[in-house]
């Protein structure tokens, strides 16, 4: 199988992209993948921090060109969209002229336009959203998503500042957010709209009660990255976002 090089833009306090990304990668029946991290300080999730994390970007982008990735994603979806509509678009593309400069072809790709372009994969317009920010930033996130088209018909957020602790959310207080909504009419539920909240062994079963598609900011990014790298999409575990590709292969 061919073996792949991603390279990672990371939280310094992220602990759950590097798990949830290669658990999900490491089913594929083609590819192989090594995961190479560069990390921009940040703690708390307001503002101010997501300001200041942002201005490391190109230290870590330098850093991880070093590393010849096939494909670079920048992995902190509020840290975008909280800079306003577009704002994945001129990063990844900040990111892209970098790179270039220094020689690399690497595609680049970002959690927040990651999950964009999944829901639109997906085909859904009216969408819910479980977040784990404080309220301010989680509008902010909803006004970012239905700049990109989409209604957003119910969200959710868990108000844990500490991105540490973002970590640590137990998955029956995800699910006990997602069960609270109205997703009466809804295409999708982003069931993690962040890459540090963990959902991935909640995906399935979510999608099997609640009986519309599920996904999250880790298997949108994985989405994003095989197309990327124009491999099949086909992995288990991350419900039928990721299985996009399966029906087109004989049985």
């Amino acid at each position: 199988m061919a073996a792949h090089r991603i390279g990672l833009v990371v939280p310094s306090s992220n602990v759950t992209v590097e798990t949830e990304m290669p658990a999900l990668l490491a089913g594929h029946p083609e590819a192989t993948f090594s995961f190479h991290a560069s990390r921009m300080r940040m703690r708390a999730v307001s503002p101010e921090e997501l300001r200041a994390m942002n201005a490391q970007r190109e230290r870590c982008v330098l850093e991880l060109g070093d590393a010849s990735p096939e494909v670079l994603l920048y992995a902190c979806l509020v840290a975008l969209m909280a800079g306003g509509p577009g704002e994945h678009q001129r990063v990844e593309s900040a990111v892209a002229e970098q790179l270039a400069a220094g020689g690399s072809a690497a595609a680049v790709r970002s959690s927040a336009g990651a999950l964009v372009e999944a829901l639109q994969a997906l085909g859904a317009r009216r969408i819910a959203l479980v977040m784990p920010y404080m309220r301010p930033l989680a509008q902010q996130v909803v006004e970012y998503l239905e700049a990109e088209g989409f209604t957003v018909a119910d969200w959710r957020a868990l108000e844990v500042a500490d991105n540490a602790e973002v970590g640590c959310i137990p998955g029956d207080r995800v699910l006990a957010a997602a069960r609270s909504m109205d997703l009466t009419g809804t295409d999708a539920l982003v069931l993690s709209c962040c890459v540090q909240m963990p959902s991935l062994s909640l995906i399935d079963a979510a999608e099997a009660e609640l009986g519309l598609p599920v996904l999250s900011a880790a298997t949108a990014g994985a989405y994003s990255l095989l197309r990327a790298l124009g491999l099949p999409v086909d992995l288990s575990g991350g419900g039928s976002l990721l299985r996009a590709d399966r029906a087109a292969v004989p049985a």
